[in-house]
């Protein structure tokens, strides 16, 4: 059974302000260029997609069968059409029996634990101090990966209040530095991190898990 994320009182504002989008939708772009997406297609593009072909190794290395989308948003895991080449949905091209969503913005909680929890685009719409609340409720249900991408800059949506929608902007060893100091307290989840410095440019840091750190024969730690 999924345990209660407590969320700060601004927390909690914001997750009232993401239903509110897409409830109604809400605007993205500036002046001119401002368009208005419809409540059916907010928060609907798959993000992982564009990273299909280098994940799925990792799902295989891993032997993952279950895994979460924390954050799911609009993505539909069972859709055909996940991979072009084969027609194949999201589910089918990772080889995974089940799939569970997590998007408290949609009123949807399957969180449980799994082998995977794979969380995209997901830790700069989290109010700053909830950062390690959340990060540490995605490590509670990983039992062999963590998979997290998170961008490092402003986002073109806008909150209903008119503030950007990527809330908390850092850059990437920042992300690593609180990643790092919740890994500690799961030492067997291995995690990879990945950092978008811009809409289609990303770097990842090498698979670490902290219990590599407790058994190198050195006390300097490289990742």
């Amino acid at each position: 059974m999924a345990e209660d994320l407590i969320l700060c009182e601004k927390g909690r504002a914001l997750i009232g302000l993401y239903t509110e989008m897409v409830d109604k939708g809400h605007e993205r772009g500036e002046g001119e260029d401002a368009v208005f997406i419809a409540p059916e297609n907010v928060f609907s593009s798959f993000q992982l997609r564009s990273y299909a072909a280098s994940m799925r190794p990792f799902f295989e290395q891993f032997g993952i069968a279950t895994t979460l989308d924390y954050g799911s948003g609009g993505s539909d895991w069972l859709a055909p059409g996940f991979d072009p080449a084969t027609g194949q949905s999201a589910l089918e091209y990772f080889k995974l029996e089940h799939i569970y969503c997590y998007e408290p913005a949609r009123n949807m909680d399957q969180r449980q634990l799994v082998d995977c929890v794979i969380s995209f685009d997901v830790l700069e719409h989290i109010f700053v101090a909830d950062v390690r609340a959340v990060l540490h409720d995605l490590f509670r249900y990983a039992g062999k990966l963590l998979i997290v991408n998170v961008a490092c800059y402003p986002a073109a949506a806008k909150l209903p209040n008119g503030e950007n929608a990527h809330v908390t902007v850092r850059a990437p060893q920042w992300w690593k530095g609180i990643v790092d100091s919740v890994a500690l307290d799961y030492p067997e989840v291995s995690v990879l991190l990945i950092c978008s410095t811009s809409f289609q440019k990303s770097n990842a840091f090498p698979i670490w898990k902290a219990a590599d750190w407790h058994e190198s024969s050195t006390f300097v730690v490289a990742n």
